[in-house]
């Protein structure tokens, strides 16, 4: 795709390196506008009801022998939810095996050309999807949105992680918490905007997914390209201007790069990988329930109708307080996405590893004995401890890429990620099932619905124990896997390696100049509005 005079074309890693004068802080908007934009994954539950009566418009046209294999090219039945939902599912296994499979590319072909084909394939993906939306074929909605998307996903996620590390050595946490905060909040503008599209597009004969598929990969593909090729790395050896890290950081901070080929080889790894594992399935099955949760364990009381079970709820009190158990979602989410920048940030001071140690351990408390003790206690006590809980979900996120910079170094950190993200891949099935397989099994064994949920949390708090266990045995990696050939790392270097390795920087890293306030712009003010949408439906916990 074009080539210049050097013979370098437009998306090589060469024409990406920042010129003199270039500011450091017009990549966070370019990481941003790629994850506010895939994060929408989280959100397509959306589209799930619309869609299972996308032929009957009104109500589902069933039909009774559906299969699976028949529902994937019938054009007489509507989908089941059940059937729609797989597309979830193929997203975030998709997305970590593409992590783990092409971050090593990642590294050598640079971040533009990997925001680049993540566009292409996360729009295209949802491009193929509207095509089978309207003509009801639910393969290509699969192989499009789910599988191809899903490849968008995993190259969008990891593409920022190494570059950002790399041009923040003195605030990692707070860099990489910044764009992963993206991801947690692309739900919260994409799935209000989705609702408000599908009411322009829908009608009698339609109910304006397929439609509301293309608009947002238009919006999606303008954004993400231009987030790509707002891309820039640091020259070699680059550090920021007049910044020395403190001496102290060097007990917990590699001077040393692990090359991605031994980086799984090593202990440190499978600790770090288990942590995550073990972090995310202990909070992203217990959310995923959060609505039916607070409803089943409070009942009357979220509707002043203080006494009456769940299941002795009229029809009408039901639907009242499903818009509160929605509201404790909303609220959720917005914790979730605040705590990716809040606990990754903190990072940056208490180091990765304590970090880690405090977020297992709070939860070991929270899931052990607060949450326990509240269920028919205090409402608000029992919301605010699970958005405590969904605040460091989302941090352990937003923390992991800069933990792995700290042991593995920075040459590899954006494909080590990858690799690490094959632990999301298994928590998303883990947690899930996990904790509706509990919850299935005490309802069928005729427990009552507000006792449903004690032992399941002190299954997650054991999860939570053996991650702070895990995490305490990370210890710095073995010479033995140390890269013979290292590259310049002036930001840690000290004594004689400082005056070997001198510090290149590019001026003008941290003034507010036209271009940041409207890159910041273009990002923040989807933000906002996303926030506001969320904060509205959060509000009817207030009542």
């Amino acid at each position: 795709m074009g080539s210049s005079a050097n013979g370098h074309g437009i998306l090589d890693r060469a024409r990406t390196i920042a010129p003199a004068g270039f500011n450091r802080w017009l990549v966070p908007p370019c990481a941003l506008a790629i994850h506010l934009c895939i994060g929408m994954a989280y959100g397509f539950s959306v589209f799930w009801l619309p869609l299972s009566r996308s032929i009957g418009i009104t109500d589902p046209v069933l039909c009774n022998d559906l299969t699976l294999l028949r529902a994937l090219t019938t054009t007489s039945c509507d989908w089941r939810v059940s059937d729609l939902v797989v597309t979830y599912s193929i997203f975030f296994v998709v997305l970590g095996a593409a992590a783990a499979i092409w971050g090593g590319w990642l590294e050598r072909a640079g971040p533009r050309r990997a925001g680049v084909v993540a566009a292409c394939c996360w729009c295209g993906g949802l491009a193929i999807g509207a095509i089978g939306v309207s003509l009801h074929q639910l393969w290509l909605l699969w192989l499009g949105t789910g599988l191809i998307g899903g490849f968008g996903l995993g190259l969008g996620y990891i593409s920022p992680v190494s570059t950002l590390i790399k041009w923040f050595p003195d605030r990692r946490g707070m860099a990489t918490g910044m764009a992963i905060m993206g991801f947690g909040g692309g739900a919260m503008i994409g799935s209000p905007l989705a609702d408000w599209l599908m009411e322009r597009f829908a009608d009698t004969m339609q109910v304006g997914v397929w439609q509301t598929f293309l608009v947002l990969a238009a919006i999606y593909f303008a954004f993400m390209m231009a987030g790509a090729f707002g891309y820039r790395v640091p020259p070699e050896g680059w550090a920021p201007a007049g910044w020395t890290p403190p001496a102290r950081a060097h007990a917990n901070i590699s001077r040393f790069h692990v090359h991605l080929r031994d980086a799984h080889r090593t202990p440190q790894f499978w600790l770090i990988w288990t942590v995550l594992l073990l972090n995310v399935s202990a909070s992203i099955g217990i959310i995923g329930i959060a609505s039916p949760m607070l409803q089943e364990i409070f009942g009357g009381r979220l509707i002043d109708a203080p006494g009456t079970l769940f299941t002795a709820l009229g029809e009408e009190q039901k639907k009242a307080a499903a818009a509160v158990g929605a509201g404790f979602v909303g609220v959720i989410s917005l914790f979730n996405i605040g705590g990716r920048f809040f606990w990754a940030s903190l990072s940056d001071r208490l180091g990765r590893k304590p970090l880690y140690a405090g977020i297992t351990g709070l939860g070991v408390l929270l899931y052990g004995i607060a949450a326990p003790a509240l269920v028919g206690g205090s409402v608000g006590l029992f919301i605010l401890s699970f958005c405590l809980i969904a605040s460091m979900y989302g941090g352990g996120f937003s923390t992991v890429p800069a933990y792995l910079a700290d042991v593995f170094g920075t040459r590899f950190v954006g494909a080590i990620h990858g690799r690490l993200l094959t632990a999301w891949s298994t928590a998303g099935v883990l947690g899930p099932v996990a904790v509706t397989y509990m919850r299935e099994a005490r309802i069928a064994a005729g427990v009552p619905r507000d006792q449903l949920y004690q032992p399941i949390y002190w299954m997650l708090a054991a999860m939570l124990a053996v991650a702070f266990v895990a995490n305490l045995l990370v210890r710095p990696v073995h010479p033995r896997f140390h890269m013979a050939e290292q590259a310049p790392n002036p930001a840690l270097a000290t004594g004689s390696d400082a005056a070997a390795e001198p510090a290149r920087t590019v001026t003008g890293t941290g003034s507010l100049t036209w271009p940041v306030l409207i890159a910041w712009t273009a990002v923040c003010v989807p933000i906002a509005w996303g926030i506001y949408q969320t904060a509205m439906k959060a509000a009817v916990l207030l009542k």
